[in-house]
């Protein structure tokens, strides 16, 4: 007999380890179901090991394995983590993270009934668009507003409501694509509208929009390129004159916005992004834009504009299926209530962490420096850069101090660091440049900084 076989006959049976205490403490806790295929798995990596010369583990062994694999099983797939790459709104993450009465407001509404689509002064059936439309006419000054689930249904919703059929003018310089391959101009055709194109890649004036104006025409579409930047020899047309074209050919404007900022970014030392408002102002019939953005909201696509306008996509078929559901609804009404009381920056995560200044940011990088020394470990403070990101302000950063681990001090690569981070139960997500390992403070919440510091010393810790 080799001594594999002899090893793999002392593997014990599945009903053998089931009938222990751990194994019934397993079956009582999880299920006899799940008992059972924990610890076939466990058996089964025993079985590869032996193969590979290693000895039968021991029946404990076994059903620790067991007990952990159901451990790893019991943890949600989508879970919270920790950011610390200095990238504001980052898609890949989640986006924006909610304020504190956001995240209250959807428990309270999920937890129970609530009065959706119910008028409560009147006892009759009402709109789900109502608790939020009255906000977005304060904060905006439009007229009227309606939400879909995303901003990509809202652009879709308005072409398909407003010019199905029909052309729609826009400049060549404003076919963008954002993430995940979702590009203007296959929206626009899945609309059923009929694509022109202006102007060029980086110039585009009036004069090329009044001359592609036909009988056919229904709408002018201005996309703001909220996620890349063209420079150099560049023009593009005004919002006021498009405006005006329209309005003299008896058309529509539409303006997709992307972003959703309803804040003078120019505050916070950044270039200034353009408004909801300021579009407007300027008597844009259309303005579509996300929530989960700058707006710093639950994913959600915003539209505002003339009364006239909304009543057309509220009475749209497609309306039904792109509708905002009462968690989101309950999310982003709080949400703007942060803004309609003038508290957006003291309440709103993302809000927060832009106005965070270096001096800021510096003093919680020292505290964990000083935690981290205290163990051994060789943590130092550098100046860095954030971003906004989120298909926002491209090219705009913001100062800010670097907690670093640089390779030369770890005993471990620091791939390997980054690596056993993300596989944290809380993980975490830093980056690497130049053989150093960051960590930005301004993305990682003031309640995370304890969990953060724990991470590192147990991963880069010798």
């Amino acid at each position: 007999m080799s001594l594999y076989q002899s090893q793999l006959r002392l593997l014990p049976s599945v009903d053998e380890l089931l009938h222990t205490q751990s194994g019934q403490d397993l079956v009582a806790r999880y299920s006899h179901s799940l008992a059972v295929q924990a610890i076939r798995e466990s058996i089964t990596l025993a079985r590869q090991s032996i193969l590979r010369g290693e000895d039968c583990p021991s029946h404990t062994t076994l059903l620790v394995q067991a007990t952990h694999y159901l451990q790893e099983r019991e943890l949600p797939h989508l879970r919270p983590l920790i950011n610390a790459t200095g990238v504001i709104i980052n898609t890949n993450l989640g986006r924006a993270p909610m304020s504190a009465a956001s995240l209250e407001a959807v428990r309270q509404v999920a937890s129970g009934y609530s009065n959706l689509e119910y008028d409560l002064a009147a006892g009759e059936r009402g709109s789900r668009h109502s608790h939020v439309s009255q906000l977005l006419r304060e904060i905006t000054g439009a007229e009227a507003a309606l939400v879909t689930n995303n901003n990509a249904a809202a652009v879709l919703l308005g072409l398909s409501a407003l010019a199905q059929g029909h052309e729609v003018i826009i400049s060549r310089g404003q076919l963008v694509e954002i993430g995940g391959g979702f590009r203007v101009p296959d929206v626009m055709r899945q609309s059923g509208c009929q694509l022109v194109e202006v102007g060029t890649t980086n110039r585009t004036r009036i004069t090329d929009y009044k001359h592609a104006i036909s009988g056919e025409t229904a709408l002018l579409l201005s996309v703001h390129p909220s996620n890349f930047l063209i420079s150099g020899f560049t023009e593009a047309t005004p919002e006021h004159e498009l405006v005006s074209l329209a309005h003299e050919h008896k058309l529509l404007v539409m303006h997709d916005l992307g972003s959703g900022c309803l804040l003078p970014s120019e505050r916070y030392g950044l270039a200034h992004e353009p408004t909801p408002q300021e579009s407007i102002k300027t008597g844009v019939d259309l303005v579509c834009f996300s929530g989960d953005k700058l707006l710093g909201g639950p994913q959600a696509g915003i539209l505002v504009g003339k009364a006239s306008v909304m009543q057309r996509l509220a009475k749209h078929p497609l309306m039904r299926a792109v509708r905002i559901d009462k968690m989101t609804l309950a999310a982003l009404e709080a949400t703007l209530q942060h803004y309609q009381r003038g508290e957006a920056e003291r309440h709103i995560p993302i809000w927060r962490m832009i106005a965070a200044r270096p001096e800021q940011l510096g003093v919680r990088v020292d505290h964990w420096i000083k935690q981290l020394k205290a163990q051994g470990i060789n943590a130092r403070r550098q100046a860095g850069q954030s971003t906004v990101g989120g298909g926002s302000l491209p090219t705009e950063t913001l100062p800010t101090v670097l907690l670093t681990l640089e390779q030369r001090h770890c005993a471990r690569p620091l791939e390997e660091i980054a690596s056993d981070l993300r596989a944290q139960r809380l993980p975490v997500i830093a980056r690497i440049s130049r053989d150093t390992l960051l960590f930005d403070p301004r993305t990682v919440l003031e309640e995370q900084d304890q969990a953060l510091v724990q991470a590192i010393l147990v991963q880069a810790g010798e």
